[in-house]
């Protein structure tokens, strides 16, 4: 069975709630009737509840920014995936680069950000990547091993379907580098047979995996001409709905 794309933007902090409705509304006029993929926004916390209205009678899957494991409670600053689920939403990112990067969240932590999507029934899109420096010293394989490995601990086969993997080299993101196609192929090949490795090559078929790391429209068609490319996680270009209904209207090969 052939996996269902998944072209995703993460808006990261970025616009007012009338901004992002406005462009939400945008990107809803560009999506064509696609039942080979689907699209997905991640706009700011202030605007889930807003853009998901926007957006209801538009088949867009509304996605948190990141997610909480535990349902309420002390811990200020965070987003629970009751709330998420409260304000129109369905689904959320965890453990995307700059969280890692920036915000030095771990892979225990993130693993329990993940456990708390699938106990809630949100889709968790898991977001995995090297650094250059990691891929410099020829660790990108290690690396990837590791953070999937971690991630995915006590996360049970039935619970696969609700996990969308994105490969994100974090010296693509925002750089205007894109890793080519071969090397995203690469990494993507690597990360489904991990998959295998731990579930069983059923699962691993069935799980899609993005690539994100400077999408643009000029790269998007020959990105998802691989056969391990499943989708994309954009940033910069998702906050253009002309940019990112390119990408989402993406060619496809053959």
């Amino acid at each position: 069975m052939k996996r269902k794309a998944m072209m995703a933007g993460n808006w990261k902090m970025h616009m007012t709630i009338s901004e992002a409705c406005k462009l939400a509304e945008d990107v809803a006029q560009q999506c064509k009737k696609y039942d080979d993929r689907e699209v997905l926004l991640a706009p700011a916390y202030t605007a889930l509840s807003d853009v998901a209205a926007a957006i209801r009678e538009d088949d867009i899957i509304v996605c948190s920014q990141n997610v909480c494991w535990e349902e309420k409670g002390a811990f200020t600053g965070e987003i629970s995936p009751v709330m998420i689920k409260d304000a129109g939403g369905s689904a959320a990112i965890i453990g995307h680069s700059e969280r890692r990067q920036i915000f030095g969240e771990s892979d225990q932590l993130i693993n329990r950000r993940l456990q708390g999507a699938l106990n809630f029934d949100l889709l968790g899109v898991l977001c995995i990547g090297e650094t250059l420096e990691e891929r410099e010293a020829g660790k990108t394989f290690e690396v990837l091993e590791t953070q999937v490995r971690e991630a995915l601990a006590g996360v049970e086969a039935g619970q696969m379907g609700n996990v969308v993997l994105a490969y994100e080299p974090v010296w693509a993101i925002g750089t205007g580098k894109t890793a080519s196609k071969e090397q995203a192929q690469e990494a993507h090949a690597f990360i489904r047979q991990l998959i295998a490795n731990i579930y069983e090559k059923n699962i691993a078929e069935q799980t899609r995996i993005l690539y994100g790391g400077s999408v643009k429209p000029t790269n998007v068609d020959e990105l998802m001409a691989q056969p391990d490319i499943d989708g994309a996680l954009v940033g910069g270009a998702a906050l253009d709905a002309d940019s990112f209904g390119r990408i989402i209207n993406f060619e496809q090969a053959g």
